[in-house]
């Protein structure tokens, strides 16, 4: 591989790493300091992907990113319904509601599975135009991924330090002490999970916005790489602040991106790539047990071979 194609190869998982970062920070939110597991990220994806490509399509470029994050604001309104006040479990609640957007989203592309966009006028696209003949004519979707990145990390590092941000990290973290004191753990859950579903959403979009199309699966296994890239992030930053695992979070989303590029050049078959996501969440989740493990399997090892 030439180094012009291996260049090229590491910009395209640099994007597609910080595009994904938004729904890893979404997950960051919801998982890590609300300690809710959102099992509707893959529907609550592609939904922020159609609602996007249909207003783009519609002649609206700028107008599809908000229109997208309302869009998730919706789901996470009503995965946190379902949760807070009709008594659902939330690992149910995310399952029904994903399947619910299935046909949701079918709906919102009128009735098709796949939108093309190639002659439509994205950010992406306005960009191009802005940049062409610079010498940063050819990131554009890299700068658009990174301003994408840098402004949720920034929104997530200052919003969980205010009042309202502090009783979403105390819900997650102990619900009963909340209650005594006089906060509404309901309203936080409901709060936390609209604004983490936002950031998926405006994921979708943007990845939609990139590659010029959506399919109805475009969202799908979202959640797993979502989490695994979270694991990865932990694991990077074992200690630190709220911006720091915000960061964290960005870092795994590029580095598992990187890694499944490096799988696609070893021309493994489509179907594998799932395997290889799972893989990879298996690693990132057991890496630690099993290195805190490891000085007692050495033990085991070292008294049966004294034994023999």
């Amino acid at each position: 591989m030439t180094p012009d194609k291996l260049l090229a190869l590491g910009q395209t998982a640099l994007e597609l790493g910080l595009v994904n970062a938004l729904t890893v920070l979404a997950l960051f939110l919801s998982y890590s300091m609300l300690n809710v597991c959102d099992l509707s990220t893959d529907g609550c994806f592609t939904m922020g992907a159609t609602v996007g490509a249909v207003v783009a399509l519609s002649g609206h470029p700028f107008l599809s990113l908000p229109a997208a994050m309302a869009a998730g604001v919706l789901s996470g309104f009503v995965v946190a319904i379902l949760q807070t006040k009709m008594g659902i479990d939330s690992l149910l609640a995310g399952i029904i509601v994903n399947t619910a957007w299935y046909s949701v989203n079918i709906a919102i592309m009128g009735n098709a599975s796949l939108l093309n966009m190639n002659k439509t006028e994205t950010v992406f696209t306005v960009l191009k135009d802005i940049l062409d003949g610079t010498i940063l004519s050819d990131s554009y979707r890299l700068i658009i991924a990174l301003i994408a990145a840098v402004l949720v990390v920034a929104f997530l590092a200052v919003f969980l330090k205010t009042r309202l941000g502090l009783a979403i990290r105390a819900t997650g973290n102990n619900p009963d002490m909340v209650k005594s004191s006089s906060i509404n753990p309901a309203f936080t859950t409901i709060v936390g999970l609209c604004i983490a579903n936002a950031f998926t959403a405006l994921s979708g979009c943007l990845m939609a916005q990139s590659q010029k199309s959506v399919n109805i699966d475009i969202g799908t296994g979202m959640v797993t790489i979502a989490l695994a890239s979270l694991l990865i992030g932990r694991v990077i930053f074992k200690k630190g602040g709220i911006t720091t695992g915000a960061i964290g979070a960005v870092l795994g989303a590029i580095i598992f991106r990187i890694v499944y590029t490096i799988a696609l050049r070893f021309n493994m078959p489509a179907y594998m790539l799932k395997l290889v996501s799972s893989v990879i969440v298996i690693i990132a989740i057991s890496g630690p047990y099993l290195k805190n493990r490891m000085p007692l399997y050495a033990g085991r090892l070292g008294r049966k071979r004294n034994n023999a």
